[in-house]
């Protein structure tokens, strides 16, 4: 399935903390978007690996993606080294995005650099036909090059290039944070015996909230999700920045 936007997340819950209230505005558009999650989240303090594989899906019934899957790096020790590569590389040649988002270019969580610069390089890497990669039938994937990649902005204040409005949108994109019960502060995960974490606060989802109340005022707006270029933006008519 050819998508339009792509989001590439170190953990289950990364896109929906990051980014996507970007994808349901883009879907509300009529663009495919999707998911792809690096790893389990097998390290996480909070649930099973199993227990995040069947939040994750919950929230992507919510999202009505388009497609999502994960790649199983290992949580806390994928590197952005030839094997990792080829792996998120035969997942760019797979859906073939027009856009990609990926993790913060740097953040509190050191799987969130690593991956933004695991699948930056990768974005790239998609690019030259001489890499060889195959898709899950054993057929040689043509080469696939995203036009534009974007970093969305996680846990550590970095400045944004530039601001999505999701304000439509983000009552929908808390419902996907919720279905992450095991991690977050929600009315069925409130008296929970696991182990409070920095995450687990009530205080994180009012942080979320306030970011996003933040970044949305900067261009005039309720809620908004900020990004980072690698490139700078062109645009034809200056009316298209309005």
């Amino acid at each position: 399935m050819k998508l339009d936007i792509l989001a590439f997340a170190s953990h289950p819950d990364d896109a929906e903390l990051g980014c996507v209230g970007t994808l349901l505005a883009h879907k509300a558009q009529g663009k495919k978007v999707g998911i792809v999650d690096l790893t389990r989240g097998e390290l996480g303090t909070r649930g099973t690996p199993e227990t995040r594989a069947r939040e994750s899906e919950a929230s992507t019934q919510i999202l009505g993606l388009d497609a999502r899957e994960n790649l199983g790096l290992a949580d806390g020790f994928f590197r952005n080294d030839e094997a990792h590569q080829r792996k998120v590389i035969a997942a760019l040649r797979k859906y073939r995005p027009e856009i990609v988002l990926m993790n913060a270019i740097y953040d509190r969580h050191p799987d969130h650099g690593r991956g933004s610069q695991l699948v930056s390089e990768s974005c790239f890497l998609a690019g030259l036909r001489q890499i060889k990669t195959q898709d899950e039938n054993g057929r040689e994937q043509e080469a696939w090059r995203p036009k534009a990649v974007y970093h969305y902005i996680q846990d550590r204040l970095i400045a944004p290039d530039l601001v999505v409005d999701i304000t439509a949108h983000w009552e929908k994109k808390v419902q996907a944070i919720y279905a992450f019960n095991s991690q977050f502060h929600t009315p069925d995960t409130k008296n929970s015996d696991e182990p409070a974490t920095y995450i687990s606060s009530p205080d994180f989802i009012r942080f979320i909230e306030a970011r996003a109340m933040e970044f949305g005022h900067s261009i005039g707006v309720t809620y908004g999700e900020g990004f980072t270029k690698e490139r700078n933006l062109g645009v034809r008519n200056l009316f298209d920045l309005i």
